[in-house]
């Protein structure tokens, strides 16, 4: 099971690394990393993309059609239309998300960035994300780019995660705590 994991992410590796030098060359960085926080977006607000792209059943015609509907919805530049419809048509789908976290970790390398990753119960304003940017920059000392996804079970609040460390905030850990201190304490939850 190890070795199916690490292939998966080496896999994701090669296809990123891949897209991060055809980027390079075109001098289309800043375009494709806006194309690819978009896909990221939907995927983590939409089961159904996410099904559409880890489904074996689904053909690999029928999801490069659907990718390329879905990219052309967005405006995506032609290098990600490209690069996903070649993804799609090698049935590599299922590790879009992990070439997208790779091209955008590597642009962040490249850039002197930290990447931070924010977990909010629902999507963020402009001003909230310079906010947490701000708060997070004064803590780390350098540049941080922020990645948001949206998860509404978290009720409220967010969970920001850089490097190894952790906040959680969110509205459904602290409801956990308070039924595990109430179970603790003998109370009925």
């Amino acid at each position: 099971m190890a070795s199916e994991g690490t292939g998966v992410s080496e896999l994701a590796a090669r296809y990123s690394t891949a897209l991060f030098d055809l980027a390079d060359e075109n001098k289309a960085l800043d375009q494709v990393a806006s194309d690819l926080t978009t896909l990221k977006q939907l995927l983590a607000e939409s089961a159904d993309l996410r099904r559409l792209v880890r489904s074996p059943v689904i053909s690999r015609a029928d999801q490069g059609r659907a990718m390329a509907a879905l990219l052309d919805e967005v405006a995506a530049s032609d290098l990600t239309k490209r690069f996903v419809g070649l993804v799609a048509a090698n049935r590599r789908l299922f590790v879009l998300s992990g070439m997208i976290d790779g091209f955008l970790a590597e642009l962040a390398r490249r850039r002197g960035e930290a990447t931070a990753q924010v977990t909010a119960a629902r999507p963020l304003t402009d001003a909230q994300i310079e906010a947490v940017t701000e708060a997070l920059r004064s803590v780390v000392g350098n540049k941080v780019a922020v990645n948001v996804t949206v998860d509404p079970e978290l009720i409220g609040g967010m969970i920001v995660r850089y490097g190894s460390r952790m906040i959680d905030a969110s509205v459904r850990t602290k409801l956990n705590k308070l039924q595990l201190a109430m179970k603790a304490s003998g109370g009925q939850v």
